[in-house]
C-alpha cells in the first residue's frame, strides 16, 4: 500500500511537470501561475504545493530533466583515460553533435530548451536561476578546457592558442547555435546544418 502511494505521488508529480511544460510553452513562464498549471494537470493547487513550493521550483525540476543528462553525457564523451589514443577534438565534436541528435530525437527536450532559452525572463525570483545557469556554463567550459589541454598535449592545436579561450569560444558558439536551432522550428535555416557547423568549428582548431 505504501509503495502504491509513493508510485501515485510520483505519477502526480510527473503530470504536474508535464502540465507546467505545456503551460510555460503556451503562456511564457512569467505569465503562468500555479493555478494554470493545476488546471492543466487536472489536480488541485494543494496537490501542486505538495510537490513544489513555488513556480521557480517547478522550473528547476523541468530544467534538470535536460541539464543532468547533458552533464552525464558530456562526462561520458569527454572522459579522459590515461594514455588514451582518443582524439580530444573529436571527443568535443562528438559531445556537441550528441546534444543536437538528442534534441532532434526528443520533443520533450526541445520544448524544455525552448522554455529555458526563449520563454523565460530571468528577473525577480528567476534572477537566481540565471546565476545557476551561468554556474552550469562555467562547469561545461571547464570540461571543454581540459579536453583542449589534452589536444595541445597531443600537438593537435597550435601551442599559442589558449585552452581556456578555445573552451569559452566553443561554449559560446554552441550556445548561439542551440538558440538559433530552437528558433528554427521549421528546420529550414539552421537545424539541417548544425552537425556540419559543429564539424567546421572543430576543424578550424586543428593544427595544419
Amino acid at each position: 500500500m505504501v509503495r502504491k502511494t509513493k508510485e501515485d505521488a510520483e505519477l502526480t508529480k510527473r503530470r504536474i511537470m508535464d502540465a507546467a511544460r505545456a503551460v510555460f510553452l503556451r503562456r511564457g513562464v512569467s505569465r503562468s501561475t500555479l493555478e494554470h498549471i493545476a488546471t492543466e494537470a487536472n489536480v488541485t493547487r494543494g496537490a501542486v504545493y505538495w510537490h513544489f513550493k513555488n513556480k521557480t521550483e517547478i522550473f528547476h525540476a523541468i530544467r534538470e530533466q535536460v541539464f543532468l543528462p547533458l552533464f552525464d553525457k558530456v562526462d561520458d564523451v569527454l572522459s579522459h583515460v590515461p594514455d588514451s589514443s582518443k582524439d580530444p577534438l573529436s571527443q568535443i565534436e562528438a559531445s556537441l553533435c550528441q546534444t543536437i541528435q538528442d534534441l532532434d530525437a526528443s520533443q520533450t527536450q526541445r520544448e524544455i530548451y525552448e522554455i529555458i532559452m526563449i520563454k523565460c525572463e530571468y528577473v525577480d525570483e528567476f534572477a537566481a536561476v540565471l546565476h545557476q545557469i551561468l554556474d552550469n556554463c562555467s562547469s561545461l567550459v571547464e570540461k571543454y578546457e581540459l579536453a583542449y589541454q589534452r589536444a595541445q598535449a597531443k600537438n593537435l592545436i597550435a601551442p599559442k592558442l589558449s585552452a581556456h579561450a578555445l573552451a569559452l569560444d566553443t561554449h559560446l558558439f554552441f550556445g548561439g547555435l542551440l538558440h538559433m536551432w530552437i528558433k528554427d522550428s521549421k528546420g529550414t535555416q539552421f537545424r539541417h546544418q548544425a552537425i556540419e557547423m559543429i564539424k567546421a568549428h572543430i576543424d578550424l582548431r586543428r593544427k595544419l
